[in-house]
């Protein structure tokens, strides 16, 4: 649009320069009355005229194309040419104008790139004078023009011609300048509007910088003044305004601090729990799961534990990820040490347990478990856990001695190569610890055996043999999971290899002895009696006879045996324990005495 402005204006002005104006004719008549006829424009004078305009017309302009172009279409203006051809230099290279026609245009581009800079002739077919003429400012060359001639051209239409060129140039120099300042002006405002981004960018720098080493300094202070998990969760608490928890790998609260703690604090599941630790794993940085922006506590690789912040709303922006960062980051040691500590504590109760298995120094028991803070006076029960899926290595001891400490149990702990071994001082519960390892460890396939009290470390080694046989009695019954006391297995007790004469008096003991005792102090005959009754088949005429009493006789005894053993001969079980034990008595034992 500029240069079709341009190019109108140069067509206006030379129409009022190059003819009359109207109403001519009266004043001419008039101007003769008054004096003498001034002289006819000569064509030099026209020229002139013409390229005053144009000069006009390229100042006008300032689109460096549109120059170039204004001057090729108007070359005429300065005598009999006709521009072949136009060049405008491009960062370093000489670019030819659209308006070049096509033929001998690769000779042309050759001969003005060969000129490097310098004016010189230019051969074209059919014209006998060409001319490659320099767009030269002050600095710098701007381009080319390639003139050529109908006619040898005189010395006024080559000066007119140099005019035009000059004027041309002049016109692409001011064109360049004021290029040059819009894109200098451009320039400026960028590098403005950089330098205010990069003066924001430190200023939020320098800012979090403070931040890091402020949140940095305040762990730091923390982790050392042992304060422990609760005052890194506190710290982390008071930077970030969310509550802020630490959990074990396992996903059980270790500390809590800020509202909207959830009481009871709910059971992880242990697949859940591994799929999130899995998930936050790959993942660098904090995780958002649900409500909770998660980091895991690993040192060197190993997970010790769970950070997190509950964030429900999320709130939680790049300075609250850099905190929780920065506690993960001191929490790590604080973790670690604990886990040291529990691992030589380990270590600790597996040699005590591992001496009082096979046997070892009283004294020397007695003075390591005080060490370690058992007392191993009181009276102890050896417990072996066993489970399908678990392999019996540190992890599974761990797991095992965590769900004792959450029953209450206070043990000793060690493992054997595919149980991990007790020695509690209190007898466990039925099933709190079996429904403990089942929630510990997500499956219920698992079997406990219990022994016989034991009330000296002597008997320590005997009462391990009597759990693993109260383990072995549960694996191979219909019920093959979850706890089996040794003092309940009655006949199976003694059923099974590794058995000795002292379990043999034990369990003739624990059904015949109060029968013994009673006959010793009355001088009666109940165990007789009621072995006599069983070789009988439990036919009271025949035992009667074989005991040489009346049959009377033999009702009081029978019930005389039931009220003094506390056991029911019309009950199965107790029936088929007290027939073996009266066998025992006779065969083994060598009857009374």
């Amino acid at each position: 649009m500029a240069g079709s402005r341009a190019h109108n204006q140069y067509r206006r002005c030379s129409d009022r320069q190059g003819s009359l104006p109207r109403g001519s004719a009266g004043r001419h008549t008039t101007a003769a009355r008054r004096g003498p006829r001034p002289p006819a424009p000569t064509p030099a004078d026209h020229a002139l005229r013409e390229l005053m305009v144009l000069s006009r017309a390229l100042f006008d302009t300032p689109d460096e194309g549109e120059i170039l172009r204004l001057a090729m279409d108007h070359i005429a203006a300065a005598g009999p040419y006709s521009a072949e051809a136009g060049y405008l230099k491009v960062d370093g290279d000489l670019v030819p104008s659209p308006r070049n026609g096509q033929i001998h245009a690769l000779a042309m581009d050759r001969r003005v790139r060969e000129l490097a800079g310098q004016d010189g002739p230019m051969t074209v077919p059919g014209r006998p004078w060409g001319r490659a003429l320099g767009l030269r400012g002050l600095e710098r060359l701007h381009g080319y023009l390639v003139v050529t001639s109908r006619s040898r051209p005189t010395e006024a239409e080559r000066s007119l011609l140099a005019t035009l060129v000059r004027h041309t140039a002049a016109a692409l120099s001011v064109a360049f300048a004021h290029r040059r300042q819009r894109e200098d002006a451009l320039e400026l405002h960028r590098l403005r509007e950089e330098r205010t981004a990069l003066q924001g960018q430190l200023i939020s720098v320098v800012a979090e910088l403070g931040y890091q080493r402020d949140v940095h300094a305040l762990m730091a202070d923390v982790a050392a003044s042992g304060g422990g998990e609760e005052a890194i969760t506190r710290a982390l608490h008071g930077l970030t305004g969310l509550p802020a928890l630490v959990e074990d790998r396992f996903g059980r609260l270790r500390s809590w601090t800020g509202p909207s703690r959830p009481d009871p604090y709910p059971e992880p599941d242990p697949v859940r729990q591994d799929e999130m630790l899995h998930a936050v794993a790959r993942e660098v940085g904090p995780v958002r799961i649900k409500d909770r922006l998660i980091t895991l506590v690993r040192p060197h690789g190993e997970i010790l534990g769970v950070l997190a912040l509950v964030d429900a709303r999320d709130e939680a922006d790049e300075h609250t990820v850099l905190a929780l960062e920065h506690a993960a980051t001191s929490l790590a040691p604080e973790l670690a040490h604990l886990r040291n500590l529990a691992e030589v504590e380990l270590r600790l109760h597996r040699e005590l347990v591992d001496d009082l298995l096979a046997g070892t120094d009283e004294a020397s028991a007695y003075a390591r478990s005080e060490a370690v803070g058992h007392d191993l006076h009181r009276s102890h029960y050896v417990v072996v856990v066993q489970w399908s899926n678990r392999t019996a290595d540190d992890s599974f001891a761990q797991t095992v001695g965590r769900a004792t400490s959450a029953v209450g149990m206070r043990s000793l702990l060690t493992r054997r190569s595919d149980h991990v071994v007790l020695i509690a001082d209190d007898r466990p519960h039925a099933r709190a610890l079996y429904e403990a390892l089942a929630r510990e460890t997500g499956t219920r396939s698992g079997t406990i055996g219990v022994s016989a009290p034991c009330d000296s470390l002597d008997d320590i080694p005997h009462r391990y043999q009597e759990a693993q046989r109260a383990l072995e009695v549960r694996r191979h019954s219909r019920e093959r999971y979850g706890t089996t006391f040794f003092d309940e297995l009655g006949l199976y007790r003694i059923l099974g290899p590794g058995n000795d004469y002292r379990e043999l008096e034990t369990f003739v003991h624990e059904w015949l002895g109060q029968l013994i005792d009673y006959d010793s102090r009355h001088h009666t005959a109940m165990v007789e009696t009621l072995s006599r009754y069983f070789d009988c088949g439990g036919n009271y005429d025949e035992t009667a006879e074989s005991l040489a009493i009346h049959r009377s006789t033999l009702r009081y005894r029978l019930q005389r045996i039931r009220d003094i053993s506390g056991n029911d001969l019309a009950n199965v079980e107790d029936r088929l324990n007290l027939q073996v034990a009266t066998r025992v008595w006779k065969i083994v034992l060598g009857g009374p005495g």
